[in-house]
């Protein structure tokens, strides 16, 4: 499967609507932009709502398209994930795409409000308890796609020290959050199986974001050398999100609208059932039940 990024999506969002978290800066911004331009209702997710409105002005004066609307919440912090979905249930009759972009990398270990470590919980857990909040309002949505930005991360979770207590290392704990990031995909695409709802992951490849503004410099003045504008990763992202030979496609994984492979750890269900088990017991979100299909570790 494979789709040139420059594709036109002209008007392929008519009459959808989406949420796309992280959207006040690169990836996330640019992907609002394109969904915006493309016809669609977008809610943008925001932690700050000064930036949001601003973001949101510019979007809908540059695409000419009014129906974009901020939404602040602060991702790392789970009553505001909690108040986000119901605003988001409240607000949008349906929501057919649902796209997970925000991200933080931080050098140093700290705690959100829930005591969780922050890059873990905004990275990872985040996107567990938003999509598991918004279930029933996809399904009752379908056709939707969802849409998790991460990585071919091959770090394997330490589930002794999965927040990092007794031993913290920034960049394995960033690749620790991208890949269960690819284990929730996993899952999640197991759980939805039937429902009318896909579940995939994107890698949007080397991009000019500010993410890893907290890197080490050599890293950080290295990525930026060799990445792209968001604004190209953006419209495959979109094309994935509104093209129809995407739709039918569920637990896969996408670079540059073409289909790669993630490492194997990230496809072993007994692993994505433990962290499942383990982002139920911090997020105390009841899971969604499995199907026959995902229950015999088929898939």
């Amino acid at each position: 499967m494979h789709r040139d990024p420059d594709v036109n999506t002209a008007r392929a969002g008519a009459g959808r609507t989406a949420l796309v978290t992280g959207a006040t800066s690169g990836i996330g911004r640019a992907l609002a932009e394109a969904l915006a331009a493309a016809g669609a209702t977008v809610g943008i997710v925001a932690r700050d709502a000064t930036r949001g409105e601003a973001v949101r002005t510019a979007i809908g004066a540059t695409t000419g398209n009014p129906a974009v609307r901020i939404i602040a919440a602060d991702l790392s912090n789970q009553a505001d994930v909690r108040r986000l979905a119901a605003e988001v249930t409240a607000s949008f009759p349906r929501i057919e795409i649902l796209v997970h972009c925000a991200a933080v990398y931080l050098p140093r270990r700290t705690l959100t409000a829930d005591g969780l470590e922050t890059m873990f919980a905004t990275n990872q857990l985040a996107p567990f308890l938003l999509t598991n909040l918004l279930r029933d309002h996809l399904v009752a949505s379908a056709p939707a796609r969802v849409l998790i930005m991460t990585a071919p991360s091959t770090v394997k979770l330490d589930f002794d020290d999965l927040q990092g207590e007794r031993r913290f290392r920034s960049l394995s704990a960033f690749g620790a959050s991208k890949a269960a990031d690819l284990l929730l995909t996993f899952e999640l695409a197991r759980r939805f199986e039937g429902t009318g709802v896909t579940v995939n992951a994107v890698h949007p490849g080397l991009v000019r974001t500010n993410l890893m503004r907290r890197a080490p410099a050599p890293l950080r003045w290295a990525t930026w050398l060799l990445s792209a504008a968001p604004e190209r990763a953006a419209a495959a992202v979109a094309a994935i999100a509104l093209m129809p030979e995407y739709a039918d496609l569920n637990g896969r994984f996408f670079k540059s609208g073409r289909e790669i492979e993630a490492p194997a750890y990230t496809h072993d269900p007994d692993v994505a059932r433990r962290l499942w088990e383990v982002d139920t017991a911090l997020a105390g979100e009841p899971p969604a039940p499995l199907d026959a299909t995902a229950a015999s570790g088929a898939g």
